[in-house]
Parts: structure tokens; C-alpha cells; sequence
């Protein structure tokens, strides 16, 4: 049933560093018109960096949207202009991290929440690491904290988050499975 709903009409209605927001008019199948607005990103990357002695790397940055800081893995937008997924990972762990990695994989891909946005965001696992200068963007990069957790000491810091970021959820849980689930 997913193709029979046709775009009638799309306005900018708002246009950022990041992203675009679109008020779109479509049609469903049984004619029936709906309007919704939709954020179109041009998408994103995450790694999860996995040193030699098994830990994970996390940053602890703040974040505007919800006012206060937050454990991720290093994120970012795919914002260049002919940079590949893979491209902007490598690129992100060393603004965020510090380290560049001569193993990547990728575990997946999702879509954040396909409800009101377009983006979707690929996952990365990046093992044998090397420390690099850090090379933050922002003040929120240059102000957040890298650690390396055990996949243990992660899990309680994990279920200790009153929210979660998703993206760092999801690469988790591609790698060590359910862990997050053993309480």
C-alpha cells in the first residue's frame, strides 16, 4: 500500500545549517488529502571505536535539545559535500575521539524517526585504533569528555541514563546483542 501515496505539494518552510523543514500535501490511496511537516537531513554516520583491550569509547557532550550533557558515540552529520558514510565516520572519531582506525565495519543503518524526519543514520565498528589530535567542532566537541569503558562499567552507565540517544543504542546493541538487556 506504501506506493500509492502521491506528493501533491512541497514548501521550505524553514532551511538550517543542518537540515530543512517541508510542509508537504499528499494524497492517500483512497483520495484523501493530509498535510505533514518533515525535517529532510541529509544523514548521518556513528562509531562505535573498540580499543585493544575491548573497551568502548563514548564522549559526554552537552546537547541543546535536551539541556543537558550526554553519553554517545561519536556522531555526525554528513554534511560535505562527496564524502562518503565511511569517509565522515573516520572523520568524526578524530574530531570527536582523537583516533583514526585501520578497521572498519559497517553493522547498520536506521532510520531515527521516520515519524516527522528522513535522515537516516549508518553505524560503524572501528577497532585497531591510533591516537590522533583531536580536532573538535563546536563548542560542544571541545568541551566534551572522552572516556573508554569496559563493556561492564558501559552497561551501567548505560541503564544509569534516564534517556538513552538512540544511535549510541543501536551500535550497542549491533555488537555485544542484548547486553544492555541483563539486569
Amino acid at each position: 500500500m506504501t506506493g500509492d501515496f502521491s506528493v501533491r505539494s512541497r514548501e521550505t518552510r524553514l532551511t538550517s545549517h543542518v537540515f530543512r523543514v517541508d510542509h508537504l500535501v499528499l494524497e492517500a490511496p483512497d483520495g484523501a488529502q493530509f498535510e505533514r511537516d518533515v525535517a529532510v537531513h541529509p544523514g548521518a554516520v556513528a562509531v562505535l571505536a573498540i580499543n585493544g583491550a575491548g573497551e568502548i569509547g563514548l564522549i559526554r557532550q552537552y546537547r541543546a535539545t535536551v539541556g543537558r550533557l550526554c553519553w554517545e558515540v561519536p556522531a555526525g552529520t554528513l554534511d560535505r559535500e562527496g564524502e562518503t558514510p565511511l569517509e565522515a565516520a573516520q572523520r568524526e572519531l578524530v574530531e570527536e575521539m582523537g583516533f583514526a582506525a585501520g578497521s572498519w565495519r559497517e553493522i547498520g543503518r536506521f532510520m531515527n524517526s521516520p515519524g516527522w524526519t528522513d535522515q537516516v543514520m549508518v553505524v560503524f565498528e572501528a577497532r585497531d585504533l591510533e591516537a590522533r589530535p583531536r580536532d573538535p567542532d563546536g563548542p560542544e566537541e571541545r568541551l566534551a569528555e572522552v572516556a573508554w569503558f569496559a563493556p561492564a562499567a558501559l552497561r551501567r552507565v548505560l541503564l544509569a541514563e534516564e534517556a538513552l540517544d538512540s544511535t549510541t543504542a543501536v551500535a550497542v546493541h549491533r555488537v555485544f546483542g542484548d547486553f544492555l538487556d541483563e539486569r
